[in-house]
């Protein structure tokens, strides 16, 4: 057979094609390694010089229209079995919504969204930093000495720097960092919430290796424990829902904070389980208390002239607390069932007036 011959069948059939299995096929019978195209290529090997010099071009452009085509056809096929598919695959968008599966909003979400509602009334504005963090941000500037328990590999994610030198880096225990930041970049005064993801070594039905915190800080002039506790009144009343929420702060001791204190709210019993607000008990709910001057100073700032105050707590705590979630390694399965039961809806955004939960 001709060239030409060649040529005109196997563009013909080649245009004939009608699924990618029959044109592959096709690219076998003319490309493979004995197909029709390649033995004529193979046989320039047999040939003198001066006729593969007139030959071989006749060949290489047989070879070229025969590899055009079948490619050019390849990307007709392809996009034709695109359309297909996507005709196919259609969504009519008339269908009623129940019938269909309905997303839903994070409780996570839902409580940090609560959160910057209730702070934004109060003047605070919310701040950011990175989660990976150096040393010096995360314990030092924090008044965190070197032998604190909270520096230790049980404690702490340590990052290793990809060139092995400088200040070595962890994933942040604690949003506390951000306030650094703020601080040092900012001129008071200053009141700033900070919420965010933190990352601590520890597993179990309250505890879980990444979970969120929400801190806040105020740095001013003649700040005093009594703006603090008022504060957290404030917050508590609003984010329960409940004008019966009673405070109890108790001395405790944070390197950042002096003095500190931990915060405990009053609960009730209903039905067996513990709901806030009432005096049947108490629960711890934060940490808090007045910013160290050391941190003060670390920031550039004059203690003696800036005061401020600091608390912090976890978002995924005040979750369970207030929608009534028992295990908080539920909030990172990724179930849809308990998404459906606990989520919601994309329409219960948070405001003041009209409630700040769902």
């Amino acid at each position: 057979m001709t060239t030409d011959a060649l040529r005109a069948d196997l563009l013909a059939a080649i245009d004939s094609a009608t699924t990618l299995e029959a044109l592959e096929a096709l690219r076998v019978t003319a490309l493979g390694k004995s197909g029709s195209v390649t033995l004529f290529m193979k046989s320039l090997g047999g040939m003198d010089a001066e006729a593969r010099l007139l030959i071989a071009p006749v060949f290489q452009a047989l070879r070229e229209a025969v590899a055009t085509a079948i490619e050019a056809k390849k990307t007709a096929l392809e996009a034709a079995a695109l359309a297909a598919r996507l005709a196919s695959e259609q969504i009519d968008l008339s269908l009623p919504a129940a019938q269909s599966p309905r997303g839903s909003v994070h409780p996570i979400s839902q409580v940090m969204d609560e959160l910057s509602e209730i702070f934004a009334d109060l003047g605070f504005a919310v701040a950011e930093g990175p989660e990976i963090e150096d040393d010096w941000h995360n314990f030092t500037a924090l008044n965190i000495p070197p032998e604190h328990p909270a520096r230790a590999m049980h404690d702490t994610f340590y990052v290793r720097r990809e060139d092995g030198e400088g200040e070595r880096m962890v994933l942040r225990t604690h949003t506390s960092p951000v306030q650094i930041r703020t601080m040092m970049g900012q001129k008071p005064p200053i009141r700033i919430i900070a919420p965010g993801r933190v990352y601590r070594s520890d597993s179990d039905a309250t505890h879980t290796p990444m979970f969120h915190q929400i801190e806040g800080m105020v740095i001013d002039r003649g700040i005093h424990l009594g703006h603090l506790k008022w504060t957290l009144e404030t917050f508590l009343k609003a984010f329960f829902e409940r004008d019966d929420i009673q405070l109890r702060l108790r001395p405790s001791y944070f390197p950042f904070t002096e003095p500190s204190v931990e915060v405990d709210v009053g609960y009730s019993i209903v039905n067996g389980s513990r709901v806030i607000g009432g005096a049947d008990g108490w629960m711890e709910v934060l940490g808090s208390g007045m910013v160290h001057p050391r941190v003060i100073a670390n920031c550039g700032l004059d203690p003696a002239e800036w005061q401020g105050f600091a608390f912090g707590t976890g978002v995924d705590r005040l979750a369970m607390l207030k929608y009534g979630m028992d295990d908080l390694r539920a909030f990172f399965d990724a179930d849809f069932r308990w998404q459906r039961h606990y989520g919601f809806s994309a329409l219960d955004v948070p405001t003041l007036s009209g409630g700040v939960g769902a």
